[in-house]
């Protein structure tokens, strides 16, 4: 069984590629990722933006790929990315009444449906990233992420956020487990118990999620996620990416926080 790609959410070092995109790429490489998952491809052509990459050294295996970019333009927004080299397109996000339970939830089957059926023509794989809201029972006490992932099982994959996962309560080991040959890509994001309710941005909004937990985020390893036993069943399930994330670095720069992770994962292996 090889070694999974470990890559960086690129989401997580948003601070300063807003400032220096080139120099913070450089950075990344030199902390030992190889990989990246875009968020966004910075106002650049995607030829451009490959050729950055390239001359750098990093690949694009994956990206958050708002669902209105689906919706808007699936043939187009699928062809950016194969162009990029991304091998994997997640929706990072959808509002809770285009999901199951809610009244527009067959416009977002239908969007994710052509989004999938182009993505496998072109040699990537359709995927949806969860917060913890997705784990909100519906009347029938499925929660609203399996929902999603039962009414989509033979075209839409899932990208487990374990931090968010361990944040709604579940325990990421056993949804690893529950979606295994499911689940291509994984995020590894730590969390530690903390006093406010975490708040994040979300990717092609203005608008803020405000979690139902108290947690905050801290680089891999040193929060309270078991990232050995979360990293082996991820293995084991058939995941080969593991995706560092954090939605906002506590008390560390958040390329201070990306190099520590990426120690950390060495030190395991990765």
């Amino acid at each position: 069984m090889s070694n999974p790609i470990v890559a960086l959410q690129l989401y997580t070092v948003r601070d300063v590629t807003s400032n220096d995109l080139p120099n913070t790429l450089k950075q990344v490489k030199a902390m030992g990722y190889d990989y990246v998952e875009l968020a966004g491809t910075y106002d650049l052509e995607a030829a451009d933006f490959k050729q950055l990459l390239d001359e750098i050294g990093l690949k694009a295996i994956s990206a958050h790929v708002p669902i209105q970019a689906f919706e808007a333009d699936a043939a187009g927004t699928v062809a950016t990315y194969k162009t990029l080299g991304c091998k994997v397109a997640a929706i990072p996000w959808a509002h809770p009444d285009t999901l199951p339970g809610g009244p527009d939830f067959e416009k977002t089957k239908a969007t994710i449906t052509k989004a999938a059926a182009l993505c496998k023509e072109n040699d990537m794989i359709l995927a949806y990233h969860n917060h913890d809201f997705e784990f909100k029972a519906l009347p029938c006490g499925t929660f609203v992420l399996d929902a999603l992932f039962a009414e989509t099982s033979d075209v839409l994959q899932a990208q487990l956020d374990t931090g968010w996962v361990k944040a709604a309560g579940q325990c990421p080991v056993a949804y690893i487990k529950k979606y295994a040959g499911r689940c291509p890509a994984i995020h590894l994001k730590d969390i530690t118990h903390a006093q406010t309710d975490k708040t994040v941005e979300l990717l092609n909004t203005d608008a803020m999620l405000e979690s139902r937990a108290k947690y905050e985020d801290r680089p891999v390893g040193q929060g309270i996620l078991d990232v050995p036993a979360i990293t082996k069943a991820a293995v084991e399930a058939g995941a080969y990416i593991l995706v560092v994330e954090l939605d906002e670095a506590v008390g560390i720069a958040s390329l201070e926080a990306a190099k520590q992770s990426r120690e950390y994962l060495k030190t395991l292996g990765y």
